[in-house]
């Protein structure tokens, strides 16, 4: 109508449609009347249900979880989905029904799975999450039943049950982690073990080959072979030794005359030559050794030794010139006593010195063998080095995965005894269930709200029916549409007084109508808005 307003043109004519809400009141006013007054009934008629709540608040940990991990896997959502879960089962929902005899009537006529489904129904869980990060805070239930006193007590009783179940849970989850470490940490004990047995064995087995002992082997064979060097240089000056004093004792044995006046005594140059190879090889030594090296020393005592039968021989041969001079009958008989005290001190050297050169050539293959057992150590450091770098890796694995284990053992252990505390993530009563004491549901105010637009549009719609089903013309304009002539002239309407005062009496009559009409539904929607 207002598209064809705007395209003809012509104003809205107001005291048309005030003149059509007058002529047609009782057809707008009696249907919004009895639609209101419907609907507000029909409220009233619906069973009320009461709704008790409470706040549980989720409280971090007493103990900072960068001291004490927990041992939640999951987060608090999905551990809240959980126990939500278990909370809603159908054995705990059956026996709650049962022990609070919920849904007396019902029962007579409903399966225990279809008061399961009413009873969820009637529950619900709103979680409240921080503005800032989102973080699940705390959460309300709430419980719906006919009855407040009933709607309190199950929601009480929920929330008993969830927070018993989420305090078993997490104990449950702590002892069951602790239990499944230990499991792990003494079979992580075990393979450490016989790690640490191979090891040790390895290590006895191959005593003086390992990589650690390698410097140590390399000095004792270096030492080894500056001893095996000395023995053979000892066993060299032995053996010239040996062969000097051999000759100094055939010297003797071949000494049978008597050495004459000028004649050079036999034997001298030798000692002479001895002497002379002998403080060679000291002062070879000296430039080498200390005066306390027993190389030194030895070879000082062989020098004042053959020095001093250098000189005995000296005497002797002179003391023998000088008897051969004197006496020459007399020297048969000395020669004998004489030779023999040299020659038995040269065989006892000689004897000395043999036993020196057995002594030094077992020295020297006892040193050999020495040398030859560390050579081979040495050769086979490398291969025993990657032997015990296998063995020692196995086993830092399993130090390593042990010393871990035992660290998140000790950890669980402290998580489950925080749980068994209640000093861990738990569940707190903010505000207990409360007593309501208007129902929830229906909200009649609204439904009276609800009933005026629905009366409303009844009178409306009944207006405008009458209107379009009523031919009878009570404008001029829909005259001037219908007859293309224009009017003339307007008869009025005459009345007479007893016409007068039965329409003033009927006026009087309506608006007490009305009046009353308005009176009960404000008398309607406030007592609605009232007990809301």
């Amino acid at each position: 109508m207002a598209d064809e307003l705007e395209q003809t043109g012509e104003p809205v004519e107001w005291g048309r449609y005030l003149r059509l809400v007058q002529r047609r009141r009782w057809f707008l006013l009696g249907p919004f009347f009895a639609g209101w007054l419907l609907v507000w009934t029909v409220s009233w008629f619906m069973p009320s249900t009461y709704r008790s709540g409470t706040l549980i608040l989720v409280e971090m940990p007493a103990v900072s979880k960068e001291l004490v991990p927990t041992t939640t896997t999951a987060d608090l959502q999905d551990q809240l989905d959980s126990i939500t879960q278990q909370v809603l089962s159908r054995t705990r929902l059956v026996r709650i029904i049962e022990n609070l005899n919920l849904y007396a009537k019902a029962r007579k006529r409903l399966t225990p799975d279809d008061l399961v489904e009413k009873m969820r129904k009637n529950i619900e869980i709103d979680l409240v999450r921080s503005p800032e990060n989102a973080q699940l805070t705390a959460f309300n239930i709430y419980f719906e039943a006919e009855n407040p006193y009933v709607a309190r007590q199950v929601t009480s009783e929920l929330t008993n049950i969830l927070i018993t179940e989420n305090l078993q849970v997490s104990q449950d989850n702590a002892k069951n982690t602790t239990k499944f470490l230990e499991t792990q940490l003494e079979d992580a004990r075990q393979n450490l073990a016989t790690q640490e047995e191979r090891v040790r064995e390895f290590k006895d087995h191959h005593l003086g080959e390992l990589p650690g002992q390698l410097q140590s082997n390399l000095q004792i064979l270096s030492g080894l072979q500056t001893q095996l060097q000395g023995e053979q240089d000892g066993l060299g000056r032995a053996k010239q030794q040996n062969a000097y004093l051999q000759s100094l004792a055939e010297q003797y044995r071949t000494m049978t005359q008597v050495t004459r006046p000028g004649e050079p005594a036999v034997g001298l140059p030798a000692l002479d030559q001895e002497l002379d190879r002998l403080k060679a090889q000291l002062a070879d030594l000296s430039s080498r050794y200390t005066d306390q090296h027993p190389d030194v020393k030895k070879l000082k005592e062989q020098i004042i030794k053959t020095e001093k039968m250098r000189q005995q021989l000296a005497a002797d041969m002179k003391a023998r010139a000088a008897k051969a001079q004197n006496d020459p009958s007399a020297l048969g008989d000395d020669t004998t006593s004489t030779e023999l005290q040299p020659l038995m001190e040269v065989q006892s050297q000689l004897k000395a010195n043999q036993i020196e050169m057995a002594n030094r050539q077992r020295s020297i293959a006892d040193l050999q063998a020495r040398i030859v057992d560390y050579q081979s150590r040495l050769n086979s450091a490398p291969v025993r080095e990657q032997e015990l770098a296998d063995l020692t890796r196995d086993y830092d694995q399993s130090k390593a995965n042990y010393d871990s284990l035992l660290q998140k053992k000790n950890q669980s252990e402290l998580a489950t005894n925080l749980a068994e505390q209640q000093q861990g993530e738990h569940f707190r009563v903010m505000d207990p269930p409360n007593l309501p004491t208007k129902p929830f549901s229906p909200n009649r105010f609204k439904l009276s709200l609800v009933g005026l637009g629905a009366g409303l549009a009844m009178g409306i719609a009944a207006t405008v029916g009458a209107e379009f089903l009523d031919d009878r013309l009570y404008d001029e304009n829909e005259i001037e549409k219908l007859v293309p002539v224009d009017v003339i002239a307007e008869i009025p309407m005459l009345t007479t007084p007893e016409e007068i005062e039965e329409r003033r009496q009927r006026t009087w009559v309506e608006l007490a109508a009305v009046a009353m009409m308005g009176l009960v539904t404000l008398a309607g929607v406030a007592f609605s808005f009232l007990h809301s």
